[in-house]
This record gives structure tokens, sequence and C-alpha cells, in this order.
């Protein structure tokens, strides 16, 4: 649901100012995102954000389990689709960094660009493993990839929690963007959802009762934090900015 909301977000913040060819209004909240003359990186940028939105919704139908029983075409194109547009919007990204630039230091350039390349990764191989029928090894370079593609959606929710729980800008500097807390969070935005993903895997293959229960309790105290943060970006960063 979290991202469904921000592929709403997405859609009407961008949407409406590329198809009145009003490109400089993706700077109100992307830096650099239209540089007058640079038609080529302009391009760039319009093909990760409508890459990002295809991926953010058939992220969320890839992980429907009655539509991959009933529909299981549906769920093969879309995961056709997912992966092009998660390869596509991993390289358009790396173009943008190391081109057009973004907020914070050179550490969070590096830590988006491993995100990308783990996103590439993943993308292979859960598309070879997917054509070699090899289903059990797909699902789990699957759940891989969502996690890594969701980096950067973590990234905002874990943010905005943060800052929820603080009720101030703790641990960085809002008008660099630098800082210990985001230099964390920059790497704990795939890194720990796959660490999570990994620790799920192994007690679902063959936890002890005790390891399984206590795997339902982390996850249940995540979903919390997780619903949590997506509430606080929404209202407090999508909403407003769409108003």
């Amino acid at each position: 649901m979290g991202q469904l909301i921000f592929s709403l977000y997405v859609v009407v913040l961008y949407a409406p100012l590329t198809l009145s060819g009003k490109l400089e209004g993706w700077n109100r909240v992307l830096p650099h995102g239209y540089v007058p003359g640079d038609a080529a990186g302009n391009a760039a940028v319009g093909l990760h954000l409508l890459w990002a939105l295809l991926v953010l919704v058939t992220g969320c139908v890839q992980l429907i389990p009655w539509i991959r029983r009933r529909w299981p075409v549906l769920h093969r194109w879309s995961g056709r689709v997912y992966v092009v547009s998660a390869l596509g919007a991993s390289v358009a990204g790396l173009i943008m960094v190391w081109t057009r630039g973004t907020v914070g230091g050179m550490v969070q350039h590096v830590s988006i660009s491993i995100n990308a390349v783990l996103i590439i990764l993943c993308a292979i191989m859960a598309w070879r493993h997917a054509r070699a029928r090899r289903f059990a090894e797909h699902r789990g370079w699957a759940l891989r990839l969502f996690l890594v593609a969701s980096g950067v959606w973590f990234f905002r929710v874990g943010l905005m929690l943060w800052l929820v729980i603080h009720r101030a800008p703790v641990g960085f500097d809002p008008k660099t963007f630098t800082g210990p807390f985001l230099t964390f969070l920059t790497f704990a935005q795939y890194l720990l959802p796959l660490a999570c993903l990994e620790i799920y895997l192994r007690a679902q293959r063959g936890g002890s009762t005790v390891v399984r229960y206590g795997v339902a309790g982390a996850l249940t105290v995540l979903t919390i934090l997780t619903a949590s943060g997506i509430a606080a970006a929404t209202l407090g960063m999508w909403l407003p900015r769409v108003r």
C-alpha cells in the first residue's frame, strides 16, 4: 500500500509537468532534474521516472499470491515488465548520479551506485532462474530484487520515521543533507531489508519452531515501523507536495 501511495504521488507530481512540457517543474523536488539544453540527460531523468513508476506498480502485482495462481500469464508478463523497468531505472539512475549529481555527499553517490548494481544483479539472476524453471531459486532472487529496487522508497520511509521519532533532524545537517545517520541510512535502505529476507528464508527452509516464532515477531515489529514510516512520509512529504 505504501508503494502504491508513492506511485500515485509520482504520477500526480510529474505527469502533468511532463505532458505539458513544463520540465523545469521537475526541479521543485528533484535536484538538477531538468537542465536546459541537455536533451540526453533530461531524457535519462524522464525515463528513470517512468521506469520507477512501472517498478512500483508491477512489483506489487508480483507479490499477490492469488494473481500468481489464477492468472500466471499476468504474473509472467508483469514480471518481465518489472525486470526490464528495474534494469532501465538503475542504468538511468547511475547516469543521473554521476552526471547530474544529487543531494548528499560522495558516500551517498557510492551507496546509490552499489544499490543500482545489486538491482541489475538480482534482476539477471531472477530472470535466469525463471527461464530455467527453477522456481524456488527464482522466488528468492525475485524477492531480493523487490527489496533492493525498493531502496529509495525505504530511504524515504526510514527518514520520515526518524524525523517523527526525534521531532528534529538528529544526526544530519538538513542543509547539506549529510551526517552519520544519513550515511547509515543510505546503506541500510537495501542492506537491512536484504538481511531480514535472508533470515526469513532460512527460517522458512528449516528453522525450529522457536526460530520461526522469533522471525515472525521481528517481522511484526518491522511491519509496524514501516507502516508508521509510510504514514509519516505520506502526511509529511508526499501529500503536501501534490496539493
